[in-house]
């Protein structure tokens, strides 16, 4: 029996309690979340204690792992808590907000040696590991991601000292999907716009940024982020080789080849498939197949604080 406690009852842990619950030799056994009533509303469904204070949980549950899903401002020890306590630890993304956090955070878990897994939750479509395999020895020239859309309605996500801006919050998934597939980032320069959301309150995030990439094997990046395209849109990233031009949706894959397009189409539950891997993880103690270690969402999180870095200076930023 794998008992599971969580930290952060809302938005996306709906995702994991859903997949989670669909699986036998689970017990879900405690909930905490600042807002009593989202860990009460959690228990009732699905079992377990509820809590206010992580601590209390990991020391009354004592569970063997933890899924932690806070906004990027509220992560405050709860992980270097559970690492002291040899609780191994799923954590949403984005990570942080800050270097020295995610620094913190990263030196626990080396220093307990739990297994970690971070939310890059695009890594497990299979439709993304074909177009792996189908990159693997192309020369990669350009890389092109766009996350455009509206504004999210949650308080905390419009506050740059809370959310860290789009590029953070959200588009880290175009960015943590680039390195993936195409390899790491060497150098980082970013511009943003604002003033089209001056109706909204408590509002200082940017509206719109890019942020232009120099890859380490030679390729260019560019990943555009915006909260005010209301229409049209999309999430999207776009790689183009000598050989042939990849275009991802989704868990849509097109590949476009000698004037032939080929579209692949996910069989699979993102959220539900990393989930398996990370419980797969627990029962075995074999960490193989967990897609984004806390340590490699690291450097996907050091890009796009890179970006924001860079947007205030003006200047390149290694990230």
């Amino acid at each position: 029996m794998i008992k599971l406690a969580f930290v952060g009852c809302g938005g996306i842990m709906q995702e994991h309690y859903r997949h989670l619950s669909a699986m036998s030799g689970i017990k879900m056994a405690g909930h905490c979340d600042i807002v009593k009533e989202r860990a009460e509303s959690a228990a009732s469904r699905f079992g377990g204690d509820v809590f206010t204070e992580y601590e209390a949980m990991y020391d009354k549950v004592k569970p063997n792992a933890v899924y932690i899903a806070v906004p990027p401002y509220a992560h405050c020890g709860m992980e270097e808590a559970a690492a002291a306590r040899g609780i191994h630890l799923f954590i949403e993304k984005p990570i942080a907000a800050d270097r020295e956090t995610a620094k913190r955070v990263d030196a626990a878990i080396r220093k307990a040696k739990i297994i970690s897994s971070v939310g890059y939750c695009f890594r497990y479509y299979d439709t993304i590991q074909t177009a792996r395999q189908l990159l693997n020895g192309k020369p990669v020239s350009l890389v092109i991601g766009t996350w455009n859309g509206g504004m999210p309605g949650v308080w905390w996500w419009r506050q740059m000292d809370k959310s860290g801006g789009q590029a953070i919050e959200q588009t880290t998934h175009m960015f943590d999907l680039m390195r993936y597939l195409c390899g790491e980032v060497s150098e980082v320069y970013a511009v943003a716009s604002t003033g089209c959301m001056t109706k909204v309150e408590n509002y200082n995030v940017h509206d719109s940024s890019a942020v232009t990439m120099r890859l380490k094997n030679g390729g260019s990046a560019t990943v555009t982020s915006s909260c005010v395209c209301n229409h049209g849109g999309g999430v999207t990233l776009t790689i183009i080789t000598p050989e042939a031009t990849f275009k991802i949706a989704g868990g849509t894959v097109s590949v476009n080849e000698a004037g032939k397009v080929t579209e692949y189409q996910s069989q699979v539950n993102m959220y539900e498939e990393e989930d398996k891997v990370f419980i797969d993880a627990l029962r075995t103690g074999k960490r193989t197949r967990i897609k984004s270690t806390y340590a490699d969402a690291m450097k996907t999180f050091n890009v796009t604080i890179a970006a924001n870095e860079s947007i205030v200076s003006g200047l390149p930023v290694k990230p």
